[in-house]
């Protein structure tokens, strides 16, 4: 499943990308849903704000075990240009316990695709 925290739209387009014929994440048998209840993976992208932190907390409780997180892009990671400010947290780390980092600003639709694999391999218990 995937949460936009308030981006600017960047990491959307790219996960979309991904899901395109071109890059076909079906292929490895992931697929996106739109219920929490039915989702193990949660993918975050943006800042989280003060406003969204309920959101998110909501959602990721609703996911049933076991279940992941994925922080996708710069402001996922560290808020970004939102770094020290009043209104956001510095990073989805600091709401959620997250699985694995995807760098960028925006990510390449590989780099997503290689992060989800990396969890999946993570899930797994093997080493890259």
């Amino acid at each position: 499943m995937h949460f936009n925290s308030g981006s600017c739209n960047g990491c959307d387009i790219e996960i979309v990308a991904s899901r395109a014929p071109k890059y076909d994440l079906e292929r490895f048998g992931i697929l996106f849903k739109g219920s929490p209840r039915h989702a193990d993976i949660l993918a975050v992208t943006g800042p989280v704000s003060r406003q969204t932190r309920s959101r998110l907390l909501r959602i990721y409780n609703q996911m049933p075990e076991p279940k992941y997180v994925i922080a996708i892009g710069s402001c996922a990671i560290s808020g970004a240009p939102f770094y020290g400010s009043y209104s956001h947290f510095e990073g989805v780390q600091n709401v959620l316990p997250v699985d694995v980092y995807v760098g960028g600003c925006p990510p390449r639709p590989e780099a997503i695709i290689d992060g989800i694999l990396r969890l999946l391999e993570k899930i797994r218990g093997r080493r890259r």
